[in-house]
């Protein structure tokens, strides 16, 4: 089968990108390229293409970056191009019903989890933190709602025991890639039904905040260790020690207790902070101005006393 469809796409991260990659890849004919203006990056702030900017300059596509899409003057190359559908995967953008209308086929988008649980900004943080066993990439017919639009596809990837944001991020943009391109072949056949989204079930995944990342020791420590890997690596979790904000990238669950944040065992191996319930074993961390570093090479740096306790309130600077 000959890909048809002309699709215009938006989108701004890496997540985005994957996606792009695959329709492109796929042969399907992309008129023009929607992403968010350049942004401040960078230790000298600055202004730097998105990932999906770069992507498609690098293939010959045309890009506009509109700041939004309310007016007839944003939205005129859109327009312009005529595309067939419109492909949205995190782009930044709430669209307007002038939006949603314009293509001939609407617009579908590509959300990293299975709706209608984790709607909203970080499904993928949320997943994680939550303790869910699997998630994945559903492609829905967008409307006017927050990620309530009638599903098309649905492809499920379980959460690895190790998964942090990071790597389950890598694996659902790939994963959204293969499924766009099978929505598209879909649609172009004719084979595309949509369902609506059950009524039972609904999630929201509000936005990371930064006061999230606080340690708070008094929490399980199953929970704060879910914790640390949903906000790798942003905005990483932070607890303070002796005035320090110290950001916790890797523990593992072991039994001991004690008062929460303090510390029970100092060793290579680790630091193990007591929890509400459990304590954990900090393997990997990182002091402000410094890099990540296993706890070892952590400590011959930052000695560490059992005795010494982590604030369980707000942290630092980091």
């Amino acid at each position: 089968m000959t890909p048809t469809l002309r699709v215009a796409f938006a989108g701004t991260p890496e997540f985005a990108a994957v996606a792009l990659a695959a329709i492109l890849d796929a042969g399907y004919p992309v008129p023009l390229v929607l992403t968010q203006p350049d942004r401040p990056a960078g230790r000298g702030m600055k202004l730097t293409p998105s990932p999906v900017k770069r992507l498609a300059l690098a293939r010959g596509i045309e890009v506009d970056q509109p700041e939004k899409l309310r007016t007839e003057e944003q939205r005129a190359r859109l327009a312009a191009c005529a595309p067939d559908l419109l492909v949205v995967a995190a782009y930044g953008l709430i669209l307007p019903k002038a939006v949603l209308d314009l293509p001939r086929l609407g617009c579908i988008n590509i959300h990293a989890s299975l709706l209608p649980r984790w709607r909203g900004a970080a499904p993928i943080h949320r997943a994680i933190e939550a303790g869910d066993a699997e998630t994945g990439i559903t492609i829905m017919q967008m409307d006017e709602g927050l990620d309530t639009g009638p599903m098309l596809l649905r492809r499920a990837l379980p959460i690895l025991p190790a998964d942090t944001t990071a790597s389950l991020h890598d694996r659902l943009a790939a994963l959204g890639g293969e499924a766009i391109v099978g929505a598209l072949a879909a649609l172009q056949n004719g084979e595309l039904a949509a369902a609506p989204q059950p009524a039972e079930g609904v999630t929201y995944a509000s936005k990371i905040g930064r006061a999230e990342a606080v340690i708070d020791w008094t929490r399980r420590a199953v929970d704060i260790e879910r914790t640390m890997r949903a906000f790798d690596p942003f905005p990483g979790a932070v607890s303070t020690l002796r005035d320090t904000a110290i950001k916790c990238w890797s523990a593992s669950v072991v039994e001991a207790s004690g008062e929460p944040g303090s510390v029970l065992a100092v060793g290579d191996d680790g630091i193990v902070v007591a929890c509400g319930r459990g304590a954990l074993r900090c393997t990997v961390l990182q002091r402000p101005g410094s890099k990540r570093l296993p706890a070892g090479e952590f400590l011959r740096g930052f000695a560490v006393s059992v005795g010494e306790r982590f604030a369980c309130g707000e942290a630092g600077p980091a």
